[in-house]
């Protein structure tokens, strides 16, 4: 059951709501989709308004709670998943966070009750971040890709049906469960390096929030991302370069992306490319 700081009917109704959600675990390589959603509820003020009950869904004995003391006194942070709101005054928006450790059980009830919540707060669309470790160099962009169950959003976007088959996490039993329940939702994946995959990665952390620029025509106040991601880029060089294996690794990786890429590095798609960003700054495309 989710445990809401006072009444739930004395939540404020929302304007145009959108759902973002990212849970730590397996669907969380690098800390990259968590952290995104840990960055926006800090960027946007974001009030928490509820939570979801422990004890319905959570192993203490996998997810173990935590003890800690301040000003002398003891208290315990049992694991969760909690929901807080940004009212984004200039888009005229307001955002429904998401943010926990995937649950221990009962995966479905889990996702009914979110489901259900969303219905209640009139939220649009579901966006679920999620990051996978993968065969891609530290030294190229961010590869994030994305499916989604609305024809509309993947024909905006570009986004291809996903042909994964095999073990899911949460987010893809929450984007099954939108596809059910005829609610638009959008699955985002960052491709953060296996042989680099220690948290944190700012770089794919950086990547996943330009795509909800996209995704929500507005822009996010990137703060010292950029900083972290580019300090984050030089230690991997650093690394790299102390082990000829990995070095021959990264080169060999960077070829076959430079390869299949090769099509898409035309002038057309780098002025697309730019006009967005220039978009999501507030600032005119060059004419």
């Amino acid at each position: 059951m989710i445990e809401f700081e006072g009444q739930r009917d004395s939540l404020p109704e929302l304007v145009n709501p959108v759902m973002i959600c990212a849970f730590e675990g397996w669907n969380d390589a690098g800390d990259a989709a968590s952290g995104a959603v840990l960055h926006l509820e800090e960027v946007w003020a974001a009030r928490q308004v509820g939570e979801f009950d422990p004890e319905d869904y959570y192993d203490f004995q996998v997810s173990r709670p935590e003890v800690s003391i301040d000003d002398n006194v003891r208290s315990i942070t049992w694991p969760t998943t909690r929901l807080s709101i940004a009212h984004l005054a200039q888009a005229n928006r307001d955002v429904i966070l998401v943010h926990g450790i995937e649950p221990s059980m009962r995966w479905r009830s889990f996702t009914a009750e979110l489901i259900n919540v969303a219905r209640e707060l009139g939220v649009e669309m579901v966006i679920t971040l999620g990051s996978l470790l993968a065969d891609t160099p530290h030294t190229r962009a961010v590869p994030v890709s994305g499916t989604s169950t609305s024809s509309t959003i993947s024909d905006r976007f570009g986004y291809e049906p996903s042909l994964y088959e095999g073990p899911t996490g949460i987010v893809g039993v929450i984007q099954d469960a939108c596809a059910s329940a005829g609610m638009a939702s959008v699955s985002l994946w960052a491709a953060v390096p296996h042989y680099v995959g220690a948290p944190p990665c700012p770089k794919a952390t950086l990547a996943l929030l330009a795509r909800v620029e996209d995704l929500l025509d507005l822009p996010v106040p990137l703060e010292d991302l950029p900083d972290e991601s580019r300090a984050w880029q030089i230690g991997v060089d650093e690394l790299a370069s102390e082990d000829d294996e990995i070095a021959a690794y990264v080169r060999q990786l960077e070829e076959l992306v430079d390869t299949a890429e090769l099509p898409e590095a035309t002038g057309d798609a780098i002025a697309r490319e730019f006009e967005r960003y220039l978009r999501r700054r507030g600032a005119e495309p060059p004419k």
